[in-house]
């Protein structure tokens, strides 16, 4: 099977809850290791490419430029 393709700004739908409560995470950093960030506590973390797409539930779609600043202002 070939791996999952990412970019910088993808939206994943983890299997597992944050204990922030969230499950939406935001594509941060690429390479043998992926960066995600969450969408609601803004919690970094760092895990194996393996371990994400083996965590993934669902790929969301992007945020348009308008969200993206309201979600920053928060």
């Amino acid at each position: 099977m070939a791996p999952m393709q990412f970019a910088i700004g993808d939206r994943l739908r983890l299997r597992k809850k944050h204990p922030c409560g969230s499950f939406d995470w935001e594509v941060v950093r690429l390479g043998a290791d992926i960066g995600l960030r969450c969408e609601k506590c803004g919690r970094r973390i760092l895990l194996p490419r393996s371990e994400v797409e083996r965590r993934v539930k669902q790929v969301l779609p992007r945020l348009a430029p308008s969200e993206i600043d309201a979600f920053d202002e928060e």
